[in-house]
């Protein structure tokens, strides 16, 4: 079998410098479309499933949640594990599924099973999944540099403007705001006016709630013209908040301010994000996409801040925390130095041993073209570059070269044999 390739090979030998100058080119082009990361991606191939019940303790929902969530995942078809953890007001549930299954195919298959598990559920309690992502995703952090503004504003501004702008960066999975307070209207209830008054804590709730709401009516036609009647009732400052009636008191209603009074606060937090001991900031973490080119969706991130940077309020700047761009092409460009240098080393000490520039020639030239079909290799099993893959390439060099200077010895050999 051997022979006879050997001996097509010869016959046929400018095919067989096409099919090699083909496999190169296309290797090229594989170096251009292969993912680059700073470390390879071995996290599980995973689906998180959160749920919120703010309130409850990790026993609640211990056996109110998670349990429930646990017991139904489980029957998901190529799952390998499924994990639950709780904790105050919050559960989570990892999926673990098979290495070969497809992500989305993974979490559409989630989704499914969460839309029977739903009805187990408390009332109000809805299960979310967690971001697309792997836990090497988190490939750029920032923060706002706003001197003149406080941590409620600069958190809203991250919230309702930077995060929403920055989430329509291809390969971007999620903004994850981080530090500051977020802004809550806040009642402060007087038990004894509420005893007095005889109204309930869930009559104000409710109350409130449904307060908060516009409606809508139908068409009012006047002189050929229609007029869209609506209600508008969102609330817009807390002295709206006040004069909401809540219940009535021989005839007379009692609004909010009537048993307590309401104020702007922030929601409880459990942490807070300083910078380097000089205080709190407001920022964000960029969670990347499954299987997305880093460098590129950092690149695209970049320009996508200068332009949401135009639109910040006087004096506010981004700052960057973390960006694994600067790790990546600094490991990248010395993985390229290496391997410069080795095939230079190599080709220049076969040329010397050898003193042959034909066979010299057949053996460097083998260097480039395995090093590209590598690449197809990597793109074909959804590997990306980067230090580990592109230092097996560099130490598998050596095993090139060994390869061809014994086929060109056992050539010579196989010549001076027969011519003698």
């Amino acid at each position: 079998m051997v022979n006879s390739l050997i001996s097509l090979s010869i016959r046929n030998r400018y095919i067989v410098l096409l099919v090699a100058l083909g496999m190169f080119a296309w290797g090229i082009f594989a170096i251009r479309d292969n993912p680059i990361d700073a470390i390879p991606d071995l996290s599980e191939n995973q689906v998180i499933v959160f749920t919120e019940w703010m309130g409850r303790g990790p026993q609640v929902i211990e056996d109110q949640v998670t349990y429930p969530l646990v017991s139904n995942l489980q029957g998901i078809p190529k799952v390998k594990n499924v994990r639950g953890t709780s904790m105050f007001g919050m559960s989570f549930v990892y999926v673990i599924f098979e290495d070969n299954v497809d992500t989305y195919w993974a979490r559409t298959r989630v989704l499914e099973r969460l839309n029977y598990a739903q009805r187990l559920l408390p009332q109000g309690v809805t299960p979310a999944l967690g971001p697309d992502g792997t836990g090497v995703g988190h490939i750029f952090w920032y923060h706002l540099d706003a001197p003149k503004m406080d941590l409620g504003e600069q958190r809203a501004l991250q919230d309702w403007y930077v995060k929403f702008a920055l989430q329509t960066v291809p390969g971007v999975a999620e903004v994850a705001s981080y530090g500051g307070f977020e802004k809550q209207y806040q009642l402060v209830l007087d038990p004894v006016k509420l005893q007095f008054y005889n109204v309930s804590l869930m009559d104000v709730m409710n109350k409130v709630k449904a307060n908060n709401n516009d409606v809508g009516g139908r068409k009012f036609e006047m002189s050929d013209m229609a007029y869209i009647i609506r209600g508008l009732g969102y609330i817009k400052n807390k002295e709206d908040i006040e004069n909401i009636a809540v219940g009535n008191y021989n005839a007379i209603p009692v609004r909010v301010k009537d048993i307590g009074s309401v104020q702007m606060g922030s929601d409880l937090r459990l942490g807070i994000f300083d910078n380097n001991g000089e205080g709190e900031v407001v920022g964000g973490i960029l969670v990347m996409r499954y299987a997305e080119n880093a460098d590129k969706v950092i690149r695209a991130v970049k320009e996508k801040m200068k332009d949401v940077e135009k639109g910040l309020p006087p004096g506010v700047k981004f700052k960057v925390d973390y960006d694994r761009s600067t790790l990546i092409e600094a490991a990248i460009e010395n993985i390229k130095n290496k391997l410069l240098e080795e095939i230079a080393i190599v080709s220049l000490i076969v040329i010397l041993f050898l003193f042959h520039w034909r066979s010299a020639l057949s053996i460097v030239i083998q260097i480039p073209i395995t090093i590209a079909i590598s690449f197809i290799l990597l793109n074909a099993f959804g590997l990306s570059s980067n230090i580990m893959s592109l230092t097996g390439i560099a130490l598998a060099i050596g095993v090139i070269v060994d390869n061809g200077i014994i086929m060109s010895e056992n050539a010579y050999r196989q010549l001076s044999e027969r011519g003698g």
